[in-house]
């Protein structure tokens, strides 16, 4: 996986007019200009950045691109998927609670 070649291509999309505009008329050929391999390029284009993220790409670099409407993705799109995402940081769910439970189970 070359992760680095996603961050690459989004940062080159914010600096670099001539890349976005690649992007938005050929982005399959745009593509090819970066190091990425097979499942990085399938995933741009589909504008998965759930699992992007999920891989280890930086959602905040993953963000630029809705400034074009890259790949499909807008605002709107692109919180909605990375909603959707699991997070690798933890292997389990928190329960979110007031921390008050354990007073309740212990009351006469």
């Amino acid at each position: 996986m070359s992760i680095y070649g996603v961050h690459k291509l989004c940062r080159s999309a914010l600096h670099d007019l001539h890349v976005r505009e690649e992007l938005q008329s050929n982005p399959a050929a745009a593509l090819e200009k970066f190091p990425l391999n097979v499942e990085e390029k399938q995933l741009l284009l589909a504008g998965d950045v759930a699992k992007l993220w999920e891989m280890g790409a930086s959602g905040f670099l993953l963000s630029y691109l809705t400034r074009w409407d890259i790949f499909g993705l807008t605002v709107p799109v692109y919180c909605e998927r990375i909603r959707a995402a699991k997070d690798w940081r933890y292997d389990h769910v928190f329960e979110v609670s007031s921390g008050r439970e354990h007073l309740a189970r212990h009351r006469p």
